[in-house]
């Protein structure tokens, strides 16, 4: 095993340096303007004796920038760092403190990180759990996480969802706790505690969030739905505090519905608005009960190219609208609407969402479109695309044909005799290869480069054999992974490793090669087997995991100590990356992809 979880992190620095980075993805432009962080982190190494620094490339760094890593004040390396952003430190005592320096530059970017032989947890005060009005009690558990600087240090904070056991599918009648957001530095201080009150239900289709800083303070706000009765951070209620609108059955089908956005900091109401797409009759979304009526998902996309928008969808088996919202000078304001009740032709945009959206710009105009399952919504709010398919619980958009212009999708299919997955054209859904009917629903897929033995990314399915080529349709190996789940850059080399429950694996054709078993961690999401959050959020361009830890106390966040001789940018500077990272705590959990084919 060749890992550790992360020990220490640096702070912000005012560093800056150079021109635009030559080997920056040249489609794709840069995210909004954040405080640039070298996120250095000093990690105890396990394959051999001696510490693992690593540290991020940025954006503003030159081609040629070299970099010097001190231990306690001492220059380690003998030659400068060139070929890739981390040094292994041979030797090297568990509580060295280590800084990085540009060759040439004797300033320090940012502060010195410690060493410790023990893991990152960034504790957790885990709510008291409560009994609903039937007497059901309840506990909670850590679920999804999300990240963004809260509050402007330029080092990346936690937002976390808090699930009460008696979360509910939307099929399920009864009643169910509260959902709570807490805010979290990585050293464990907690900001703020969200309640969003009796009249959200808690389940995996009900609460999606977004991080981001939506109004360019340099500080990320969150966005989410709320209702009469919800809490923030600093005690402000919204709406009606002593309003209940659950039916007797357990479900909120009237009453006021509210997008909120808080701030990083306290977690203190900065806008509310009346909630878009609105609920209108529940029966017009395809039942009258409250089950999809009440299917949300949600994203953040540069709309304009230049600025985030916050996205907020609902409905995918049948009525399907998507928002966009614009968090400006302190003020929510919807941008458009997209409906496909009122389309000219409604039933070719209905049934056509997933459990889960995307953002990318398909077109390359410098603006994101929405990828919503069998079909895509343009910048501007019209309909960009749908194909004769429909809904699917899995979802991928990246440059998975490198020689191929532009982006691909890859998607299974619920429907029976829908084609059991396929491949398609991001820009117009075009399929480009599909697999036969499959009369049932294949409900695991994944799209990724996780085989240097064929071009470009490899694509799998659970009801489908073999692992095939995304670039030629043919089955590469008769092997397919052992799992369909995410994926993580976690070794040293360009393809993707298998990310699954608390486990990583190495592909091969022969069998899985176990690089990560988490120690004391569980995953999120039931049989989903998420974890908390998979990103690029410290050290080099590799990703990181984010479990919770079995008695829910802590989060605990694993780093790779394995050698590399990539050297990239963080995979943050991304935009296609860095929404993805917004998006992934919506409903079915996907791993998030760049625009970009390999690192």
């Amino acid at each position: 095993m060749k890992y550790l979880a992360i020990v220490s992190v640096l702070s912000a620095s005012s560093f800056s340096v150079g021109t635009s980075f030559a080997e920056a993805p040249p489609a794709q432009p840069r995210v909004a303007a954040v405080k640039e962080n070298r996120a250095l982190v000093s990690i105890k190494s396990l394959r051999q004796p001696g510490n693992f620094v690593s540290w991020r490339l940025l954006r503003t760094d030159g081609a040629a920038a070299a970099f010097n890593v001190y231990r306690d004040g001492v220059k380690v390396n003998a030659d400068p760092v060139v070929e890739a952003t981390s040094y292994l430190d041979l030797g090297a005592p568990v509580d060295a403190v280590y800084e990085v320096r540009l060759v040439g530059d004797a300033t320090t970017l940012g502060a010195g990180v410690r060493t410790r032989a023990v893991s990152l947890d960034v504790p957790l005060q885990r709510p008291e759990g409560g009994t609903t009005r039937e007497g059901e009690s309840f506990t909670y558990a850590a679920g999804d996480a999300s990240t963004g600087d809260l509050d402007g240090d330029g080092v990346t904070d936690i937002v976390l969802k808090w699930d009460p056991s008696n979360a509910k599918d939307n099929a399920q009648a009864g009643y169910t706790g509260n959902v709570l957001l807490d805010a979290y530095r990585l050293d464990g201080t907690r900001l703020w505690r969200i309640d969003l009150g009796r009249n959200i239900r808690a389940g995996a289709h009900y609460t999606q969030f977004q991080v981001f800083d939506f109004d360019g303070d340099g500080k990320a706000e969150v966005a989410v739905k709320t209702g009469d009765g919800t809490r923030s951070g600093t005690g402000q209620v919204i709406g009606n505090a002593k309003a209940d609108h659950r039916t007797s059955r357990g479900y909120v089908l009237t009453g006021p519905e509210y997008l909120s956005v808080f701030r990083g900091t306290d977690g203190a109401v900065l806008a509310t608005a009346d909630f878009a797409p609105a609920r209108g009759s529940v029966a017009s979304w395809g039942d009258d009960y409250g089950n999809r009526v009440d299917r949300f998902v949600a994203g953040t996309a540069y709309l304009d190219g230049v600025r985030p928008s916050i996205i907020m969808a609902r409905g995918y088996y049948e009525r399907t609208a998507i928002a966009a919202w614009d968090f400006r000078g302190g003020a929510l304001v919807r941008r458009w609407i997209f409906d496909s009740a009122a389309q000219q032709r409604p039933a070719d945009w209905m049934g056509k969402g997933n459990h889960q959206l995307s953002v990318a710009d398909v077109d390359a105009d410098g603006r994101d479109e929405i990828l919503y399952g069998s079909m895509a919504i343009d910048d501007n709010g019209r309909g960009l695309w749908h194909n004769n398919t429909h809904h699917g619980d899995a979802y991928h958009v990246g440059d998975f044909i490198p020689s191929r212009p532009g982006l691909e999708v890859f998607k299974p299919s619920e429907r029976g005799t829908d084609p059991a997955d396929w491949v398609g054209d991001a820009r117009t859904g075009e399929i480009v290869r599909s697999s036969p009917s499959c009369g049932c629903d294949n409900g695991r897929a994944v799209a990724a480069d996780i085989w240097a033995g064929s071009p470009g990314a490899e694509v799998w399915s659970a009801a489908v054999g073999g692992l095939r080529s995304a670039t030629t349709g043919e089955v590469v190996s008769g092997r397919k992974p052992g799992s369909a789940n995410f994926v993580v850059w976690w070794d040293g080399d360009a393809e993707r490793e298998l990310l699954n429950g608390t486990t990583i694996d190495k592909y091969s054709p022969s069998g899985e090669v176990r690089l990560l078993t988490g120690q004391g961690v569980q995953s999120a999401n039931g049989t989903k087997a998420t974890p908390a959050l998979s990103a690029d959020i410290l050290g080099d361009w590799r990703e990181e995991v984010m479990w919770r830890t079995a008695d829910n106390t802590a989060l605990r966040i694993y780093s790779t100590t394995e050698p590399t001789k990539i050297r990239r940018l963080s995979l943050m500077e991304d935009r296609q990356y860095r929404v993805a990272i917004a998006w992934q705590n919506s409903a079915y959990n996907q791993p998030p992809h760049p625009s970009f084919a390999r690192p």
